[in-house]
């Protein structure tokens, strides 16, 4: 891991230049905040592999050549893992895990109080519950967004890991803002026939997030309230964020009984 400093931003981003899009989501920084990036930037940790895109993307204007970058920068880190030895492959192995994400978003009423809710599974066993997101006045499209965003933020962070990842969202406005949606929408300039594009800001943190990993994670739909015990969590933690009011996305620090969290208040 790297601690942000003056110097990794310097590195990153010349003094006379504009830090760029791929980079402020490797910050995970939102466009909203592009004017203060650098001291929101500060004292954050970043992987290493994070921290040396964001240092490789210095100057790079071009939002195709931005992922071009990336994407020669993730075969490259394949290519290392490959040319090991087979003793060594073997052990990146046994440490390594498949995981599956299962993220939702509640509001209640709709538009209201909204929240967003995230369990994360390791070889098929529950490891971590995540909520937060709070809105005074959400919706549901706005929560189950950003609980796909932050479960495609920590299936980067699993795939730096070497884990094999997949998302389950039950929003297929979600699921198709960022793999169908968005495509024809950034050709346009993110405009459309008939009107705005709601929720703008979060969807095109999550599209060029996706694209950035979309070869290495599957993104499912997964039918909601239909009994699946990932689904259900998820669910609660979104209740559980609007009861807590946290604004910040965070792990559940308190012990898991599975049973006792399913008899929680269901959104």
């Amino acid at each position: 891991m790297q601690v942000v400093t003056q110097t990794l931003l310097s590195l990153g981003v010349d003094q006379d230049k504009e830090i760029n899009e791929s980079q402020l989501v490797l910050l995970d920084i939102k466009e909203d905040d592009r004017s203060k990036w650098r001291e929101l930037s500060l004292d954050k940790q970043l992987s290493d592999a994070r921290a040396e895109l964001f240092v490789l993307l210095n100057g790079v204007d071009d939002k195709a050549l931005q992922e071009k970058v990336i994407s020669n920068y993730k075969a490259l880190q394949k290519f290392r893992k490959d040319e090991n030895t087979n003793e060594v492959v073997v052990e990146q192995t046994s440490k390594s895990a498949n995981v599956t994400i299962y993220c939702d978003g509640g509001c209640t009423p709709n538009p209201g109080e909204a929240g967003s809710g995230v369990a994360v599974y390791r070889d098929n066993k529950l490891s971590e519950l995540w909520y937060g997101l709070y809105e005074e006045m959400g919706t549901n499209n706005t929560a189950e967004l950003g609980a796909l965003y932050e479960s495609l933020l920590l299936a980067q962070k699993e795939l730096e890991n070497a884990s094999t990842v997949e998302i389950k969202c039950d929003s297929m406005y979600s699921i198709n803002c960022i793999k169908t949606w968005a495509i024809s929408w950034e050709k346009k300039g993110w405009t459309k026939k008939g009107g705005e594009i709601k929720n703008l800001e979060i969807i095109k943190l999550a599209y060029h997030l996706y694209n950035s990993i979309k070869k290495d994670v599957k993104l499912s739909h997964i039918k909601g309230h239909a009994g699946f015990e990932g689904n259900e969590l998820a669910d609660r933690m979104t209740m559980y964020t609007i009861q807590e009011k946290s604004k910040s996305f965070l792990k559940y620090d308190k012990k898991i009984v599975v049973e006792d969290i399913l008899k929680m208040r269901a959104g």
